[in-house]
């Protein structure tokens, strides 16, 4: 009896192994508040099952080094990663590409905003920023750290941390814009794509809170897939999915991104961001 029962824990476990190995599982870099993005990934996972014909899970997480860990753990196989994560990652599991990203995310932006309280004009100068409060997004962003800490450095010539007053990492590029707004920060960095929407939502007081500045354009988000896939899923798995990612064209999904399109992508097209994280001490 004691043997049957083992033989039968064994086989319970290889079955649960193997329907576990049937389940392509993704995650998305904590951009927004959890539950925009639980709206927003919950749509391209059901969207994502109707095509590949595999059960399809959204995974969430609470920060960008929580998503570089799940890919890297292999607990998740895909991630809309922005620029700096997805270098990370894809330096953590060898073989890893990127395949798809938005049609914007070829000349990404950040913004750099500021209350009405700081007096700055906007301009197509980099602005003077010595000695003002100033926010980042999270400490992994690429729009919203890594591009804006670059920019603040060449322009003004000296690090960050020796430019302002105060300095703050915000988590998320909503927070960010919050927190500039109520006056907490004079001046943050955020994604424009983020501030564009908020805008249109009617969440941003313009009478409070404005652009200032905008930055020259580099690459961002991406999709990136791990390496292994077509063992884990099939033969040409990795081809499919990249097919299925070009062609969403639903608006109410893009929108969500929000994105015109996907096109096509490389990890070569994400070099620069390498080498800024790399100039900046980011990344060794």
């Amino acid at each position: 009896m004691r043997l049957i029962n083992i033989v039968a824990l064994t086989i319970l476990s290889s079955l649960s192994t193997s329907v576990l190995a049937t389940v392509f599982t993704f995650t998305a870099i904590p951009d927004e508040d959890e539950t925009q993005l639980r709206t927003r990934f919950d749509k391209v996972a059901e969207y994502l099952e109707s095509q590949l014909g595999v059960d399809v899970r959204y995974i969430p997480v609470k920060s960008y080094s929580a998503a570089v860990t799940a890919f890297r753990n292999n607990q998740v196989q895909l991630a809309w990663f922005g620029g700096l994560s997805g270098v990370q990652a894809r330096r953590l599991v060898p073989g890893s590409e990127a395949i798809a990203q938005g049609y914007e995310d070829q000349f990404f932006k950040s913004y750099f905003i500021a209350h009405h309280s700081a007096e700055l004009l906007p301009s197509e100068s980099f602005p003077n920023l010595n000695g003002y409060t100033f926010t980042y997004g999270a400490k992994g962003s690429t729009s919203g750290r890594l591009m804006p800490q670059f920019f603040i450095e060449r322009n003004l010539g000296k690090k960050a941390e020796n430019v302002f007053r105060r300095v703050g990492f915000s988590g998320d590029h909503s927070r960010t814009i919050a927190q500039v707004q109520a006056g907490a920060y004079q001046v943050g960095a955020v994604n424009y794509k983020v501030w564009e929407k908020a805008l249109a939502n009617g969440t941003v007081d313009v009478n409070k809170v404005k652009v200032i500045w905008q930055s020259p354009a580099y690459p961002d988000y991406q999709w990136t897939v791990r390496q292994g896939v077509n063992e884990q899923f099939g033969e040409d798995f990795k081809a499919k999915l990249t097919k299925v990612l070009l062609e969403m064209k639903d608006p109410d999904l893009l929108s969500s991104f929000p994105r015109k399109s996907f096109v096509e992508a490389d990890n070569q097209d994400y070099q620069p961001i390498e080498n800024v994280a790399k100039a900046i001490g980011l990344i060794d």
